[in-house]
């Protein structure tokens, strides 16, 4: 065992001493050393379940026979973050937690690990570092909040809240109303209630089998999601003796199969940062092109919010994710799961309990929920959730209105200065330039409140949450930081954004372009001290997945 190093023979006398300082017994010397990498935090919705959670994990790795160790990682909730400064520290939090379960992991040489997370950056951040330690671990994440209710109506965060400044904004809703909707809008612990970048990643660890079946789609306080701690647990300690290393899991198929399914959902475009971070970290290549590829073949077979009418606890009593592979499983390719079984004998035996929330026999679009759109302005690519752009948006050209941050556009919006038929330019938004590549939820949510949403495109080199919807393309690469085309666009200029044939342009010649960007000067960095300067420096393309060099 790896902690065999930190605890056998005699000159380990004084590091064993250190772990019975911890109240272990020496009959737990032998036992395999179990990390449970907890986000836990009072801070986010998300998260407050935990330490439910993790006493379920702890019962499972004891039952197992293992010895189970509790250490803590921070988690930052986009919602809360978004609209303001915090939201900076939202991505590079991603970096920070991969970073921090490889200190702890390989500082006390622990035998495997139970990763405790939920939320947006969390999840992918602990994957990462599974890839990258490459020891046996699994992942809990921690399960989606039940919908609210107002008014007679079932209630979520993004249509519910954001959206509800821009319908107060317009008149349509009283100031009373608004409080009473943030009131009853999220109603307790657990991820927002629609498939926006928590509940997508969820769907996805699930998929690749880095999560038991039943995961990703189990209510954050039920009593199912306690079993599936309890038994993470127990399988943490069978890894260890069997073997089983993340990157035997996290194999190219198991993320084609991520990115399959991804599309049949309709899920955040964030994974199309997340997933080639993750493969970065195992070694493997996932270009950008690829998603296209396959969002091309498969249809979007499921619509929850923010596209569409449902929610994922709908989706858990439709059948989960089983119910989805069984739905798109000749998509899939064969890849095993941590569980001990092979994706395509899980997608065998799922079965879909409700036509109407997976709908494989009348998908909602023939191709995938994500596209990703290349031209003069996004050269090396951008992204946009195809399945929540109605289709009357899906081809549209207009004028810019070109804004070098989310704040002033935010105030242009509010003050009802955009007009229809314009296209909105966030940048100096991306990884380098935001730095962080800050989500634009309080924008797109204020357009659709406001009711532009069919009048009005927006495009940036930041991104997205996974809870926005209409005509957003976010991710436009190379950033305006980079000196990306993005940076010579002016107001006025023409934008075509064209999602069947993938185009981004502006009517502008590249030498037209070229003779701009060489008068360009860079601005200076908003952040001049502290993480984010480092980050910064290190981060590469959102193409790329916005790795660190």
């Amino acid at each position: 065992m790896r902690s065999d190093q930190t605890k056998k023979g005699t000159t380990r006398a004084p590091n064993r001493c250190l772990m019975y300082a911890t109240g272990i017994s020496s009959r737990d010397i032998n036992k395999p050393f179990i990390g449970i990498a907890s986000s836990f935090t009072d801070l986010v919705p998300g998260h407050i379940g935990m330490r439910d959670l993790e006493r379920f994990i702890e019962r499972g790795i004891a039952a197992g026979g293992g010895v189970p160790y509790i250490f803590g990682v921070p988690a930052v909730c986009d919602g809360i973050a978004m609209g303001h400064a915090g939201m900076h520290y939202s991505l590079p939090l991603r970096e920070l937690i991969a970073d921090m379960v490889e200190c702890v992991a390989n500082a006390h040489a622990l035998d495997a690990l139970v990763l405790l997370t939920n939320c947006d950056k969390i999840t992918p951040g602990m994957l990462m570092a599974a890839a990258r330690l490459n020891i046996p671990s699994i992942i809990v994440t921690a399960g989606p909040m039940m919908t609210g209710f107002y008014q007679g109506k079932r209630r979520s965060l993004i249509r519910d809240s954001f959206e509800a400044v821009g319908q107060f904004e317009a008149g349509k809703i009283s100031e009373k109303q608004l409080h009473e909707l943030e009131m009853a809008a999220c109603p307790g612990a657990g991820s927002c209630q629609g498939l926006y970048t928590a509940n997508t990643m969820a769907c996805l660890t699930e998929t690749m089998g880095m999560s038991l079946p039943g995961c990703a789609t189990a209510a954050a306080v039920s009593a199912a999601k306690r079993r599936i701690a309890y038994d993470s647990g127990i399988r943490a300690v069978e890894l260890v003796k069997e073997n089983i290393l993340p990157r035997a899991v996290m194999t190219a198929n198991a993320l084609k199969n991520a990115i399959v399914v991804d599309m049949a959902l309709g899920g955040s475009s964030n994974t199309v940062l997340h997933l080639p971070a993750i493969a970065h970290e195992a070694g493997l290549d996932l270009p950008l092109d690829l998603f296209d590829e396959i969002s091309r073949s498969v249809p979007h077979i499921s619509c929850l919010e923010p596209a569409g009418d449902h929610f994922m606890e709908d989706l858990d009593h439709a059948g989960g994710i089983t119910a989805v592979l069984s739905a798109v499983k000749k998509k899939l390719s064969p890849s095993p799961t941590l569980g001990g079984e092979n994706i395509m004998d899980i997608a065998k035996r799922g079965q879909v309990l409700d036509t109407e929330i997976i709908r494989a026999h009348k998908p909602y679009h023939k191709e995938g929920g994500i596209a990703i759109l290349k031209g003069n302005i996004a050269p090396e690519g951008s992204v946009v959730k195809q399945a929540a752009v109605s289709e009357k948006m899906k081809v549209f050209t207009g004028p810019a209105r070109v804004f070098d941050s989310e704040e002033t556009a935010m105030t242009a919006i509010m003050s009802k200065k955009i007009k229809k038929g314009e296209v909105i330019v966030i940048r100096y938004e991306g990884p380098k330039g935001g730095p962080g590549m800050r989500e634009m939820l309080s924008p797109t949510s204020a357009i659709q409140g406001m009711g532009l949403a069919d009048s009005v495109a927006l495009i940036t080199d930041g991104r997205f949450s996974g809870g926005t919807r209409g005509p957003c393309i976010g991710h436009v690469s190379p950033e305006a930081a980079d000196g990306g085309p993005i940076a010579a666009l002016r107001d006025g200029d023409k934008i075509t954004i064209d999602i069947p044939r993938r185009i981004l342009s502006v009517r502008l010649t590249d030498m037209e372009i070229k003779l701009r960007l060489a008068k360009w000067v860079k601005p200076p960095n908003k952040i001049k001290k502290g993480y984010l300067t480092r980050y910064a420096a290190q981060v590469t393309s959102a193409s790329k997945g916005a790795v660190l060099k």
